[in-house]
C-alpha cells in the first residue's frame, strides 16, 4: 500500500482521562518506575537502623546491589527472563499479557536501581569508615571505590550520556572493571568481609568475564545498495533467532554498537542492516571493512514480544526495518507493517523492498521523498484498527518511538518500542 491509496479515515480517539495521560507518560515509563522500586526498597532497609556502625552488613548490603546491578544485564539472564515472560499463552488476558510485554524494561530498570542503591550504601559505608579505626589502606580503596562509582553515575545521566557517548561506554567499561578490581582489593583488606562477599565477587567477575571469552574476529560481506546503508552478512557458525541482536566493534576495547539480527528461515548466518547515522556507521559504510569483531551471544530484544499477540502491527523508519525483517520472514505471529523511509528501493535495494513484499503483500510503505513525512501515530492507529491487531511494536529513532508509543498507550493501546536505556 502506497500513501496514494492510504486516507486516515480513523482519526486518534481522545485520550482515556486524566489519570492515564499521566501514568503512561514516558517519565512514568516502566524503567523509572522499577529503578525506583529498587531504591525505594533500599531506603526501607536503610531506615530500618539494624546496619548503623556494622560495616559488615553495609558492605554486603553494597555487594547485593552490585550483583543485582549487573546480573540483571548479563546476557544468559537476559535471554532467559525473555523466554520465560514471553512464553505465556496468548489465549490469556490481554492486559496480563500487555503488562509482560514490558519485559524489556526490566533489564535497564532493575540494574539503574541497583547501581544508584549501591553507590547510596557505599558512601554510607565510606562516611562510617572514616570515623571509625579500619585502616588506611582500607580508607584509600574506599574513597577510590567512592569516587569511581560517583564518576560512572554522572557519566550515565542521560544528558551527559547522549552528549558524550563515548566517553561514557569507555567509562562504563574500563571504569567497570576497574571498580571490579577495586572490590577484590577491598574484600581482601578489609577484615570484616566474609565467605559470602568472595562468592558474590566471584559470580560478578564470571559475569562480566563471560560475553569476552566469546570475543572473536569474524568475516563479513558488505553489500551497499545506496551511500546511506550498507547489509553485513555474518556466517561464522552463528544463526541467530528472530529478534536477537549482535554487537559489534571495529575495534574492541573502543566502540561498540548492538544492531537487531536478521536471520532468514532455511538460511545460515544473518543479516544486520546498518544506516548512516553518525561517524561510526558512516566509516562503516565508507570503508567496508573485511571483517569485524562480535562478542558474547545472540541476545534478546524487544522484537521477541510479538509471540504475546495474536496480531501484532510493526511500525518502522528508515533502516528500522532491520528489526522487523526477521519476524516478517518468519511469519510466526501474524503482522502488518507500517514503514516509513525515503525512496525504499533506491535506498535499499530492489532485493529487500521484494523480499518484503514476499511475506507481506499488502504492507503501509510511506516514502517520504514523495510524501513527505506522515503522521506516523495515526498511520499506526489506523492500522492497528484496520488488522485488528493487540498490539503496535515501533523501531525509529528515540522522539518518533517515544512519541508513538506514549499517544498509543495513552489512548489503551498496547505499544511498545526501545527506551535507550543502555
Amino acid at each position: 500500500m502506497t500513501p496514494a491509496d492510504t486516507e486516515l479515515a480513523r482519526p486518534l480517539p481522545p485520550v482515556r482521562g486524566r489519570w492515564r495521560r499521566v501514568w503512561r507518560h514516558r517519565r512514568l515509563m516502566h524503567h523509572n518506575r522499577l529503578a525506583a522500586g529498587v531504591v525505594a526498597v533500599n531506603i526501607v532497609v536503610l531506615a530500618g537502623g539494624g546496619w548503623l556502625g556494622d560495616l559488615g552488613t553495609i558492605s554486603n548490603m553494597v555487594l547485593a546491589n552490585v550483583a543485582l546491578a549487573t546480573l540483571i544485564r548479563q546476557q544468559y539472564v537476559i535471554n532467559a527472563i525473555f523466554l520465560s515472560a514471553t512464553s505465556a499463552p496468548v489465549n490469556w488476558p490481554l492486559r496480563v499479557r500487555a503488562l509482560l510485554g514490558k519485559v524489556y524494561h526490566v533489564f535497564g530498570g532493575i540494574h539503574v536501581g541497583g547501581m544508584v542503591s549501591a553507590t547510596g550504601w557505599f558512601l554510607v559505608f565510606a562516611a562510617t569508615a572514616t570515623v571509625r579505626p579500619v585502616g588506611t589502606a582500607v580508607l584509600v580503596v574506599t574513597y577510590l571505590i567512592a569516587a569511581l562509582l560517583l564518576a560512572m553515575i554522572a557519566f550515565a545521566l542521560p544528558t551527559l550520556r547522549a552528549r558524550h557517548h563515548n566517553r561514557f561506554e569507555l567509562m562504563h567499561r574500563f571504569g567497570g572493571w576497574s571498580l571490579l578490581a577495586l572490590f577484590w582489593l577491598h574484600s581482601f583488606l578489609f577484615s570484616e568481609a566474609g565467605l559470602a562477599s568472595f562468592l558474590v565477587l566471584l559470580v560478578v567477575s564470571i559475569s562480566i568475564a563471560l560475553p569476552w571469552l566469546r570475543l572473536r574476529r569474524v568475516p563479513v560481506r558488505i553489500t551497499s545498495p545506496s551511500s546511506h546503508v550498507v547489509l553485513v552478512r555474518f556466517d561464522y557458525g552463528v544463526t541467530p533467532f528472530a529478534g536477537s541482536s549482535t554487537t559489534v566493534s571495529r575495534s574492541p576495547l573502543r566502540e561498540w554498537h548492538s544492531f537487531a539480527n536478521v536471520p532468514s528461515p532455511g538460511t545460515p548466518g544473518f543479516r544486520l542492516t546498518i544506516s548512516r547515522a553518525g561517524d561510526w556507521t558512516g566509516a562503516l559504510i565508507d570503508d567496508r571493512p573485511s571483517h569485524l569483531w562480535v562478542k558474547g551471544i545472540p541476545t534478546a530484544g524487544v522484537g521477541n514480544i510479538d509471540r504475546l499477540f495474536r496480531r501484532v502491527v510493526w511500525v518502522a523508519t528508515g533502516s528500522g526495518i532491520g528489526p522487523c525483517l526477521p519476524h516478517l520472514l518468519s511469519r510466526e505471529t501474524p503482522a502488518r507493517l507500517v514503514w516509513s523511509t525515503r525512496d525504499p528501493r533506491a535506498t535499499y535495494g530492489d532485493d529487500l523492498v521484494e523480499e518484503i513484499l514476499a511475506v507481506q503483500p499488502d504492507p503501509v510503505i510511506w516514502d517520504t521523498t514523495a510524501s513527505g513525512k506522515p503522521d506516523l501515530v495515526a498511520l499506526a492507529y489506523q492500522t492497528y484498527r484496520e488488522f485488528d491487531a493487540e498490539a503496535v511494536i515501533c523501531i525509529s529513532n528515540k522522539k518518533t518511538t517515544w512519541k508513538v508509543v506514549e499517544q498509543l498507550e495513552m489512548r489503551g493501546i498496547p505499544a511498545y518500542g526501545a527506551i535507550w536505556d543502555s
